[in-house]
Formats: structure tokens, sequence, C-alpha cells
């Protein structure tokens, strides 16, 4: 599934055929960082950073505090990896904690800075390359800097980041119909966007 030809609430299909040989491998990475693995931390980092990256950059107007933002991230993962009793949660594990560490900034700077409203961030430019396996990327990552934050991170979640509804759920603390109604609101919201750019189908 792509952004550019459908962008229906359903699960997105994912590569279990095959019992994705990167899952199981990433599972046994984590259990070797539980173990004070230095080389399997590294690979972790090596694995998820980009991604981790986009997703932040969805959440902060600036480049630098995103890179911030990633390395207190990897700081929290490093000294809570041990807290961590299921190695398949840790891809939901650690962007709920990414995203607890930008509402955490996103406080501090709303104090710092009272025009700044947390539940209103201004949009931000679309200056990052995305996943290079959609079609329509620049016109869909357009579309996802005009939306509000709240939309923009849940179509990040779901579209680009190929998370599941009930994953989505985990890292938002929120129920799944709740997630379900947001998505479908956001979708609604990009669709109108991209029609208003003329990218709409």
């Amino acid at each position: 599934m792509t952004p550019s030809s459908d962008l229906s609430v359903e699960e997105p299909k994912t590569a279990e055929a095959f019992l994705d040989k990167n899952e199981i491998y990433g599972e046994l990475l984590v259990l070797r960082c539980r173990r004070g693995d230095a080389q399997a931390f590294r690979e972790l980092v090596g694995t998820f950073e980009r991604r981790l990256f986009y997703y932040l950059r969805r959440l902060t107007d600036d480049e630098e505090e995103a890179w911030d933002l990633i390395q207190q991230t990897w700081l929290k993962v490093l000294r809570g990896i041990h807290s961590l009793r299921d190695p398949r949660r840790f891809k939901s594990w650690l962007y709920s904690i990414a995203r607890r560490t930008a509402a955490d900034r996103i406080r501090s700077l709303a104090v710092d800075r009272a025009r700044q409203d947390e539940s209103n961030l201004e949009e931000i430019p679309d200056e990052n390359p995305g996943p290079e396996d959609f079609e329509n990327a620049g016109l869909v990552h357009y579309g996802l800097g005009k939306l509000p934050l709240e939309q923009r991170e849940i179509l990040t979640l779901f579209f680009l980041e190929e998370f599941s509804l009930a994953e989505i759920s985990d890292i938002l603390k929120l129920p799944v119909g709740t997630v379900k109604s947001r998505l479908h609101r956001a979708r609604n919201s990009l669709r109108t966007v991209l029609a208003r750019e003329g990218g709409h189908r």
C-alpha cells in the first residue's frame, strides 16, 4: 500500500509470510543489549535512527532539536532496556519513549516561550527525505507538513512507519477505537490538502 493509491483505514500489509528475519534478529539484538552487549546496542541505533529521526522531525520544528531528542531517547533506552520484558515490543516501546521525550521538550518550551501552545505547534516545513518506497512521497510529505501535530503524528505512525492500530494505541496510550477515528479524520484532512494542491487522484 502506498499513500498515493489508498488512504483507507486498514491494517498495513506486512511481510509476515516469511516471518521477517529482521524482526527475529532485532529481538536477538534486544536480548543481547539486556546483557550489556555494546555492539548490539550500536546495531539497534543504526537500524532505527533514520526512521526515528523522521518521526521526531514531524513533532518538532527544528532539525537540531530533533537530533537532540534522539540522543535523549537512546540514553533512556539504554538505561531502561532491562525493564522491557518482551523483545517483540521493542519498536513500539522505543517510539513511546521518543514521544514522551518530545512531549517533555514541548512543555518545557511552552514555559519558556508563552506564545507557543503545545496543541497548536507551528506547521513545520518538509525538508527531510522520507522513506524511499513511496511513489508520491514528496506530495504526501508536503501534505503532512500542512496538518496539525496530532494528525501529522498519527498518519506518520500508520502510513510511513507502518505500525498497526494496536501498536499505535500502545504508543499514544489511547483506545484502538479512538486511534481509528483520529486516523479517519486525519486521512480526510490529508485528502483535502492533496486535493487543494492538485495532487488528489
